[in-house]
């Protein structure tokens, strides 16, 4: 897995977690501190998130951190 492979895969998985507990991507990036903006690029696999945020992410989504790592990214077949 490559570096554009993994933070699309992370922000799934920050995606499908906020969903599943009802959160607006406005919201959690209020309770994150940060712009909308950046949670959607965050959420897009565009953008590589600090480790603290990260770690921030997992706190305002009430879960443990290696859960937000719980994933199987997609491999792309080129």
């Amino acid at each position: 897995m490559n570096k554009k492979e993994f933070q699309k895969a992370l922000g799934q998985r920050i995606k499908q977690l906020r969903e599943d507990k009802n959160i607006t991507q406005t919201e959690l990036a209020y309770r994150c501190e940060i712009e909308r903006s950046n949670m959607n690029r965050i959420e897009a696999g565009n953008t590589n998130p600090s480790s603290f945020l990260v770690y921030t992410i997992a706190q305002k989504l009430e879960i443990e951190l290696p859960e937000l790592y719980n994933f199987k990214p997609e491999i792309s077949k080129k």
